[in-house]
């Protein structure tokens, strides 16, 4: 019993210092991230460079995801996850010396939110395969389920910060707190231990990328609800993807709200999402995991669909659905996240988690372009109501699956 307890305490010990140092590195990016919109938008006004900018802050981690899980997982997630967050703050100094000069350079942030986005690409795959090297296989649902509210507090109080400290602070010293936050996570990964994963053998000494590439999807192919959840995520993905988008103009022109309007809608799904990683992080979610991740497609369609159906005083239901929406989406995330951290063997990990967000977030323009393309032309509400109805179908669709269905039954290969 005491050994028990003495394992018990050691992996809660690592994992909180892990995720105290990430919570700090979520919180100064955020800060970032909001004052370099300000400043691109109070030096160019452009939509065209802030559209620019999100693209640059996405893209490059969204193609390069499958190789880097692949090199990833050729080392061990300690130095993986070291190595990407001291790139992060060697790649923030260069706007620090830059801006010692004066004004920067709007090409120069542009190619320093990119380079940064590269460095994502490899931290988040490494970051949620060492998870299951630390954390037991029967928790793996309630630590996604707070790591989750962990990041969405994050954003929350960093988008709050920035708005304080961005009048009062230059923007190299706001660059200069999130190499500090880099930093941070970096001392805590260095100070807990993870266990090594078996690194693959090399074929005849000579190392193949793209053999290894094929591998890492061969290996989630064998997992066959686990690969049709990743076409199904995509799918979603395009769905999703544009509500948020679309937030604004629901609020600023469907309810004749202000910018206060649209702010407290963007609170409202944060808030429903905090509370849903809560919950997940306490319960744990269903015991039939596919009851979770089904549920919450439904949960999330639902809400939209009301959303496009209300009338033009309807701002306040409206938010109430924000919430829902927000609260969905730990239900989703969090199971699928801890599948994959199950059933994928170690070694592999990075490859798998690195191929899952490229789909999601190549799905990400897809819907953003669709959205944009109909929103015009139907009205943004009723763009909503066909979201709605595309998502309860979705749903469907994955009900309709066995392997879906049946997820908690396939075995590891």
């Amino acid at each position: 019993m005491m050994e028990h307890n003495r394992q018990n305490n050691l992996w809660k010990k690592n994992f909180y210092i892990l995720w105290a140092g990430q919570a700090i590195s979520v919180l100064t990016s955020s800060i970032l991230q909001m004052a370099l919109i300000w400043y691109l938008t109070a030096q160019t006004g452009s939509a065209l460079v802030l559209s620019l900018a999100s693209m640059a802050g996405f893209l490059p981690s969204a193609i390069l995801g499958m190789v880097a899980g692949t090199l990833v997982d050729r080392v061990s997630r300690k130095t993986a996850m070291i190595g990407a967050d001291l790139f992060i703050a060697a790649v923030s100094l260069v706007l620090v010396l830059a801006s010692a000069g004066g004004e920067l350079p709007i090409s120069l942030v542009l190619a320093v939110l990119a380079v940064r986005s590269m460095g994502t690409a490899f931290h988040t795959p490494a970051i949620s395969a060492a998870t299951p090297l630390i954390v037991p296989a029967e928790e793996l649902t309630r630590c996604s389920g707070y790591t989750q509210s962990l990041q969405t507090v994050g954003y929350i109080a960093g988008t709050a910060i920035a708005g304080i400290l961005y009048p009062i602070c230059t923007i190299s010293q706001m660059v200069a707190l999130d190499v500090f936050g880099a930093l941070a996570a970096s001392l805590a990964v260095a100070l807990i231990h993870i266990p090594n994963h078996k690194v693959e053998q090399v074929v005849a000494g000579k190392p193949s990328l793209f053999r290894e590439m094929r591998e890492g999807l061969a290996v989630i192919r064998k997992q066959r609800g686990l690969y049709a959840l990743m076409w199904t995520a995509a799918l979603f993905m395009i769905l999703y993807s544009p509500i948020n988008a679309l937030f604004p103009l629901m609020s600023l022109d469907c309810f004749g709200g202000t910018t206060v309007h649209a702010s407290i809608a963007e609170i409202a799904f944060s808030i429903g999402m905090l509370a849903g990683g809560l919950l997940l992080g306490k319960w744990g979610g269903f015991q039939n995991r596919a009851t979770s991740i089904i549920g919450a497609v439904v949960l999330m369609g639902v809400p939209i669909l009301l959303s496009g159906l209300l009338p033009s005083n309807g701002f306040w239901l409206f938010a109430m659905c924000c919430v829902a929406m927000g609260f969905s989406t730990p239900f989703y995330n969090g199971p699928v996240t801890a599948l994959m951290q199950e059933r994928i063997p170690p070694e592999y990990l990075g490859r798998v988690f690195g191929l899952y967000g490229s789909v999601a977030s190549l799905a990400m323009p897809i819907g953003l372009m669709l959205s944009g393309a109909f929103a015009d032309t139907v009205g943004t509400q009723n763009w909503f109501a066909f979201t709605g109805v595309l998502c309860i179908v979705l749903a469907g669709l994955m009900y309709g699956i066995p392997s879906i269905r049946h997820i908690d039954r396939e075995k590891s290969e």
